[in-house]
């Protein structure tokens, strides 16, 4: 009951706080030279409008573009990220931007309260300097015993902010499915997720500035200094120090020279990356989605389907979580009606980081291939295989988390969204459709030469039970039960696809 009694008063102050927010500004002052912009505007002012984009494939890519930016930076710095882990690389971050900070940068930093778990004392550290400003998207009340809060708030609190951008001076930015942390970024021994990010200049930079105005003033995005306000900042001298400790770990030392080392580093400082220069259309959900009152056009679903139409020959699909409901299902079968691929890319349960979803996915399975959908699943890698990141389908202890469809070879999806029920209904979700032949080439190259030997291609016997076919050593093996899975997992998880939990999967 002690619990529950502060919670009308604790609310309350929050709302006082939005009252008294700082205007909200972008801090790159107009027609200020700076590096960045000496680098940048002389590109985006030869292309006429249109935006430049390069595919971030490579997780240490993915970490150096960010430190990178994070170092160029003269005026700003607008973060988004649904998780940001208190490991080397989300560490070795907070330091930069503590960094960027000192030198007069003006640090917004925005952050999904659902994975702050032991971030309060580096949270309120950081946003104790002048130029560093932290705010939590629907933030938890209790900081020690959070799933408390679910017993009063759980409508609210389910809805989660996963929206994932990083810009510099308003000039250049990186968006898709990354969140910051070791696993992330191919800094992790033991696990790492295959993802894809973007980075982007020209006019698309905008629309990301503002689409991080909205969110920052949403009324789900609260200051920091609020929701921490029991907790006492550290110094800036002890913060520093426990990074240094990460750092001098030999595992980052050999993560530093790895970037270091790195050919998309290089011709990033000597300005030679090979961007595709196209129109880029942004999409983002209504902020207010947070709380449940984004009208439906404004939820990036929709706004996909009225950019996208319908696909006129081919729709290739990545999603790390698949639980289209009987309403995706359809959608899938109308297309493959009338197209000549449909083919998705997902996780196999042993490949697969969330068990649960995978209940979900199951349910579906049976439908989709009967709809003519062509279904893969990612690998685990075999036992002793050495980490090597190949990018989207890198053959590792890994688990896809990348986002992004290609539709007819010539527009790219690449953001946030899953194909699932959570991502069209409760999280919010950003992204970017790329028009471009190349990409969207590429992303059919990686279907037809990469997925199927990572993954497995599933089938219907003649008793309508699925098979699973693996490409080994240059012939097939027939799996009749689900790779990866055992007995006590198999009924755990049939139990649970037979549970009405598919709308918070």
């Amino acid at each position: 009951m002690k619990y529950l009694k502060g919670r009308s008063q604790f609310f309350t102050s929050l709302k006082k706080a939005h009252s008294r927010k700082q205007q909200a500004s972008r801090t790159a002052a107009e027609g200020q030279p700076t590096r960045m912009g000496d680098a940048i505007q002389p590109l985006v002012k030869k292309q006429a409008g249109y935006s430049g984009v390069v595919t971030l494939f490579n997780g240490r890519d993915a970490f150096a573009n960010r430190m990178l930016l994070t170092e160029a930076a003269d005026q700003s710095l607008d973060i988004r990220s649904y998780i940001w882990n208190r490991d080397m690389t989300g560490m070795m971050m907070f330091d930069a931007i503590y960094r960027a900070a000192e030198r007069g940068v003006q640090v917004r930093l925005l952050l999904d309260d659902n994975n702050t778990v032991k971030l309060d004392k580096i949270l309120a550290t950081l946003n104790a300097h002048p130029n560093i400003k932290i705010r939590l998207f629907n933030p938890f009340r209790s900081r020690k015993w959070r799933a408390l809060d679910y017993l009063y708030d759980f409508r609210r609190l389910n809805r989660r902010m996963h929206n994932k951008s990083f810009s510099a001076d308003g000039l250049a930015t990186i968006v898709g499915g990354r969140n910051i942390g070791d696993q992330y970024f191919g800094a992790a021994n033991d696990f790492q997720f295959l993802d894809l990010d973007v980075l982007a200049i020209g006019p698309v930079v905008d629309d990301v500035s503002d689409d991080f105005e909205r969110y920052w003033d949403s009324k789900s995005s609260y200051p920091v200094d609020v929701v921490l306000s029991a907790t006492k900042p550290a110094s800036f001298r002890q913060l520093s120090e426990s990074i240094q400790i990460i750092e001098q770990n030999p595992e980052s030392d050999e993560f530093v020279e790895a970037i270091r080392n790195s050919e998309f580093v290089k011709n990033l400082l000597n300005n030679k990356l090979p961007f595709e220069w196209t129109e880029i259309q942004m999409v983002s959900d209504d902020p207010g989605k947070g709380l449940g009152l984004a009208p439906d056009d404004a939820l990036v679903p929709q706004q996909l389907s009225k950019i996208l139409q319908y696909p006129g020959k081919e729709l290739l699909l990545v999603s790390p979580y698949l639980v289209p409901s009987d309403e995706g299902v359809k959608f899938f079968k109308t297309i493959a009606e009338k197209v000549k691929n449909v083919s998705i890319l997902t996780n196999a349960f042993e490949a697969t980081d969330v068990a649960v979803v995978h209940a979900g996915y199951i349910r579906y399975r049976k439908e989709l291939l009967k709809a003519g959908v062509n279904l893969f699943e990612l690998k685990r890698r075999r036992k002793g295989a050495k980490f090597k990141d190949r990018g989207l389908t890198g053959n590792a202890s890994a688990s896809l988390h990348a986002k992004t469809f290609s539709v007819d070879r010539s527009l790219l999806f690449i953001g946030s969204l899953n194909f699932d029920l959570r991502s069209a209904q409760f999280n919010t979700e950003m992204g970017f459709v790329i028009k471009s032949k190349k990409l969207a080439e590429q992303a059919a190259a990686v279907f037809e030469n990469e997925v199927p030997g990572a993954s497995y291609r599933l089938h219907l016997d003649e008793n309508n039970r699925i098979v699973w076919v693996e490409e080994r050593n240059g012939g097939k093996i027939y799996h009749h039960r689900e790779p990866g899975m055992n007995f006590l997992e198999h009924l755990g998880i049939g139990l649970l696809s037979k549970m009405p939990i598919m709308r918070l999967l």
